[in-house]
């Protein structure tokens, strides 16, 4: 900073600045010299010049002088301007301070003169003072009832009791306790005492069950202007979703100016009468300045007050505090919470009836001219029309009935049933509801016990315990956190019973066992963490559970014959049906509420959470429900496999095969009802994460007797029948297992390694072996072969059906795996009902696995069975001379009948199998027979040109009848018997020929067909004697 920059040069003159930084520092020291100048002008060449810009800096000088002079001149006139009065002022007050000192001078000497006279004086003015103060108390005193009537009437509670409080200490006095006047006065406060105190007591009820002017409670979705009746009439607040403070009702009388007007909006809304428009401006400027609720806005202000006015808590706990805050000054808490203890139970009672006629009323209302029955048979079938979307078939029969008549419970008691969804609703609505009750009575009993503890802080602090009702509770009148919890957790325990049609008294006692054991015993932490068995929650309350002084109000509301009973709270108006298979919808909610209450508990309440309505629930699920449920699905699955129907085909002959059930997939009645309840059942193991692994379990039993079911239908069809027997042959089962046709089975696990042979099958002869594994059993009889087609049929539809329950087992395992995977704290349960068996066992995956196998085994059989018959058919031809006498007009009658059977059977059993599986059964028709025609010829010993085209008769036939199956490749059907049309035409050369085209087509047969051809005498062929050598040359046998 430069020595010159704190002149007031303007900025027009910013140059004198700029020259005055250019003054040498010589010019600028404290003891200037003139002499280095003078000598320095006077020894320099210009002397003109340096003299000059000395003139120069000189002017900079002045004129920056004269700058700061035109500057501060008017400032320097002010400041001796003010001296000068400053010395004016200091010399009128010595003037006045002196005339001070002489007046006191002789008002002492006046005083002095007569100081008895104005002591007397002084002592009386002091008294009626007094008097007059005491006249005024009395008078104010006086007119304290009307004004706490006024502050009654005016909802102003906590004002009327600082009022009543006041007064009554001053009536107390020394000086007004003998007054007579006022003994009227002292008993119109007792009186009023009462008065505040039931009406203090009053809105602390109503704000205790979310039903006063400042509670919290919003009305839910389906609670539209519900009006929950209590004690008292009050209004819910209006729009309390709103972020946005709103004012209050106007005060009435002599209201306090300023914020106090206003009511707080920390918890987001408040109800309101009116608005005064000339208070807006002013609620604007003082928005940020905390304000009063309204009801204490005639309050005197105090500890109490300040507190709430800078509390942050919700509008509706702010009041409940200073509900409270009334009663302790009142000393009436005792009283309060035993009043609170007799009317909790009723209170609860009467809420839960009326949400439960309101949501009632909302659903029959939201449904205009739908009777209820009718709506409940509506809903109830969307269940089973979603899973077979109204299974209705060309012949007209239906599968929906008889799933209904099978399955242990109602379309509407379902998993996802009308009847599930109501009582889960139902149940969300009031579990929602106590538990924002429960938070009031959090906020209340917290406050009461923490007023207490200070009103005797010599008591000793124990540690809660299974035990709560202890001496403690006695300053609150028997009320707590633990009493009130265990109530409302018993009234939904009740309402439960209700719904799933249950008698708690056998829990009930258990519960009163144990109560009476914990307040006995307080276990230790260990054993109560530890401790599974029995119930741990008292449902219905003993004397045992209730402290000293609630005792008695609850004998006098519980205890008697006659009122121990409650009615019922009404579920049936709202719920199609009751019953206990509604445990699955109530077991959710429940196990919400519970994580809801262990949150919102003190830490030394912590423990409660533990126990109650969700192991009230667990235990009943465990020792009730799950046993019932297996009972009842065991007697479905048995009559659903042992009724005559189960196992009997249905399907429309003319009809097409579809992939879809819904369409009219033919699946066997029998495993489609097993399905049916399978998938029931694991509809409850959804809604029951914690008990899947026994619904499982109970799936898997009744999976393995329909397995054995199966298996014995199955075998029932095939016993005793060659093809039967083969396919259990481990020979035959390589063959099939490398056998290219072996991809169209439902699954290629049992063939791992079938791709891998299918591009060099007939390389390896798989096919040429099975039939030279078949050839080799003729004869073979009719009685080994399966003539009865509804048996084929039977195998074809259990083939399919078994095939869809596979698939459907294994989306059985997914559901399974997603229920466990949302299982929490899962503990192992007992099974029930499970026979014994050495054998480990078996997961859902290894059921579809058997199913799938059977399935195979069923296509196997028909296969084979396909392949018998037409060896059957065709060892006629080795018996059979050819030696015909004109042209072939038709084919052989083995011929015609084996073409019937196949065309029969294709028709009967269209309807029932995949096309795939159709190509599969009679694909390996074309190779038996082709096969066997060529072999036929060794044994054969006469044969003509007419017989040679009688055999290419029937192979036409044949392939005709083969190419006319949809599902059969047409040209791979007339390859094989184009070859075997040219092996018969061979023996219409000549053999000199036939050598020759031995000769260019050695490959096209094997050696020993070859030779056939030379060996079977054909009328009109010479054959040379060494006809065979010369074949032995061309082809080694």
């Amino acid at each position: 900073m430069g020595l010159f920059d704190g002149l007031p040069v303007p900025k027009d003159k910013e140059y004198l600045r700029e020259d005055l930084e250019n003054v040498d520092e010589s010019w600028t020291v404290a003891r200037f010299d003139s002499l280095p100048h003078v000598v320095h002008i006077l020894t320099s060449k210009d002397r003109d010049g340096e003299i000059q810009a000395l003139k120069d800096q000189s002017d900079i000088v002045e004129e920056v002088v004269d700058e700061v002079v035109q500057t501060y001149h008017s400032g320097f006139n002010r400041a001796i301007q003010n001296y000068s009065q400053i010395l004016r002022l200091f010399s009128e007050s010595t003037q006045s301070v002196g005339k001070l000192k002489v007046d006191l001078g002789n008002a002492k000497k006046v005083i002095s003169a007569r100081n008895k006279q104005l002591h007397q004086l002084w002592y009386r003015s002091m008294t009626l003072r007094h008097i007059i103060s005491l006249l005024d108390q009395i008078e104010n005193i006086a007119q304290v009832p009307t004004r706490i009537n006024k502050l009654i009437d005016e909802n102003q509670l906590y004002a009327a009791v600082q009022v009543h409080v006041q007064s009554a200490r001053m009536l107390e006095r020394e000086g007004l306790q003998s007054v007579g006047a006022l003994q009227d006065v002292r008993s119109e406060l007792a009186k009023l005492r009462g008065v505040l105190f039931y009406k203090v007591l009053e809105a602390l009820h109503a704000h205790l069950y979310n039903t006063g002017e400042y509670s919290s409670a919003t009305p839910s979705m389906n609670e539209k202007d519900d009006a929950i009746p209590t004690t008292t009439v009050a209004a819910f607040s209006m729009n309390n979703s709103q972020s946005l403070s709103r004012r209050t009702r106007l005060q009435k009388g002599d209201s306090h100016v300023g914020a106090s007007g206003f009511a707080s909006s920390v918890d987001g809304g408040s109800s309101y009468d009116g608005h005064d428009d000339d208070d807006i401006d002013g609620a604007d400027n003082a928005k940020n300045v905390p304000r009063l609720p309204a009801w204490l806005s005639e309050s005197t202000p105090d500890e109490f007050v300040e507190t709430m006015r800078k509390s942050e808590s919700p509008l509706h706990v702010k009041y409940l505090q200073t509900m409270v805050e009334c009663l302790c000054m009142l000393d009436k808490v005792a009283a309060a919470g035993a009043i609170i203890c007799q009317r909790l139970r009723p209170t609860i009672h009467e809420i839960i009836t009326s949400k439960i006629k309101s949501q009632a009323e909302y659903v029959n209302s939201s449904r205009p001219g739908v009777g209820h029955a009718a709506r409940t048979a509506t809903i109830g079938l969307e269940y089973v029309k979603g899973h077979l979307h109204k299974e209705q078939h060309k012949n007209g029969t239906s599968l929906v009935g008889s799933l209904m008549a099978v399955s242990p419970v109602t379309p509407v008691m379902a998993p996802m049933g009308a009847a599930q969804c109501a009582a889960k609703e139902l149940l969300d609505l009031i579990l929602d509801t106590v538990v924002r009750i429960f938070d009031n009575h959090i906020v209340v009993g917290e406050l009461l016990e923490s007023k207490s503890s200070q009103q005797a802080p010599k008591a000793t602090v124990r540690e809660i315990s299974g035990n709560l009702d202890s001496e403690a509770s006695q300053a609150t009148g028997g009320y707590t956190i633990g009493f009130s919890m265990t109530v409302l957790q018993s009234e939904c325990q009740q309402l439960i019973c209700e719904i799933l049609r249950a008698t708690p008294e056998a829990a009930s006692a258990d519960a009163a066992v144990q109560t009476a054991r914990l307040a006995s015993k307080t276990p230790s932490k260990e054993k109560r963490d530890k401790s599974e068995d029995g119930l741990t929650f008292a449902f219905r309350f003993t004397d045992a559970a209730v402290s000293s002084q609630g005792a008695d109000l609850m004998r006098q509301g519980r205890n008697r014959k006659g009122q121990n009973v409650q009615e019922g709270y009404g579920s049936a108006s709202i719920l199609p049906e009751q019953g206990i298979y509604l445990a699955a919808s109530v077991y959710r909610p429940v196990l919400q509420f519970t994580d809801k209450i262990a949150t919102m508990l003190p830490e030394k309440y912590s423990q409660l959470g533990n126990d109650g309505l969700l192991a009230f629930l667990e235990n009943f699920v465990k020792d009730h429900f799950l046993p019932t449920m297996f009972v009842d699905y065991r007697k479905g699955v048995q009559q659903a496999i042992s009724s005559p129907a189960a196992f009997r085909p249905r399907a429309n002959p003319t009809a097409a095969y579809t992939p879809s059930v819904s369409k009219g997939r033919p699946i066997l009645q029998g495993l489609l009802t097993i399905d049916f309840l399978a998938k029931e059942v694991l509809g409850w193991a959804q809604a029951m994460p914690k008990f899947s692994g026994d619904l499982v379990k109970y799936v898997q039993t009744f999976l393995e007797r329909t397995y054995e079911r199966c298996r014995a239908s199955y075998t029932e069809a095939v016993l005793e029948k060659q093809s039967y027997m083969l396919i259990g042959r481990h020979d035959v089962e390589n063959l099939m297992r490398r056998d290219p046709a072996s991809t169209f089975l439902p699954t290629s696990l049992a063939h791992a390694n079938a791709d891998n042979h299918i591009a060099d099958a007939e390389n390896d002869g798989v096919e040429l072996q099975i039939s030279e594994l078949l050839m080799k059993l003729r004869p073979i009889k009719q009685e080994s072969l399966i003539r009865d087609n509804n048996k084929l049929v039977l195998l074809a539809s259990l083939s399919d059906s078994l095939e869809y329950i596979a698939d459907s087992i294994e989306r059985f395992g997914n559901v399974a795996g997603k229920a466990s995977e949302t299982e929490i704290d899962l503990k192992p349960t007992p099974v029930h009902h499970k026979r014994n068996s050495s054998l480990p066992p078996k997961d859902l995956a290894a059921f579809a696995e058997d199913y799938r196998k059977l399935a195979i085994d069923c296509l196997k059989v028909l296969r084979v069975e396909m392949q018998l018959e037409t060896v059957f058919n065709l060892q006629v031809m080795a018996t059979r001379e050819y030696l015909e006498d004109q042209d072939a007009e038709e084919p052989d009658d083995y011929i015609i009948s084996l073409i019937t059977q196949i065309t029969r059977r294709d028709e009967v059993i269209a309807p029932f199998i995949a096309p795939t599986k159709r190509n599969y059964i009679f694909g390996g028709i074309c190779a038996v027979a082709s096969h066997a025609s060529i072999k036929a010829l060794a044994e054969m010993k006469h044969i003509n040109l007419f017989g040679v085209q009688q055999i290419s008769r029937n192979t036409i036939a044949l392939e005709q009848a083969l190419s006319a199956i949809p599902s059969i490749d047409s040209e791979s059907v007339q390859t094989r018997f184009d070859h075997v049309r040219t092996y018969y035409e061979l023996l219409n050369m000549p053999v000199e020929a036939l050598l020759a085209f031995i000769t260019e087509h050695d490959r096209l047969f094997n050696p020993i067909e070859y030779y056939n051809l030379l060996k079977v005498q054909v009328p009109g062929r010479e054959v040379p004697d060494d006809a065979k050598a010369r074949m032995a040359d061309i082809l080694p046998i």
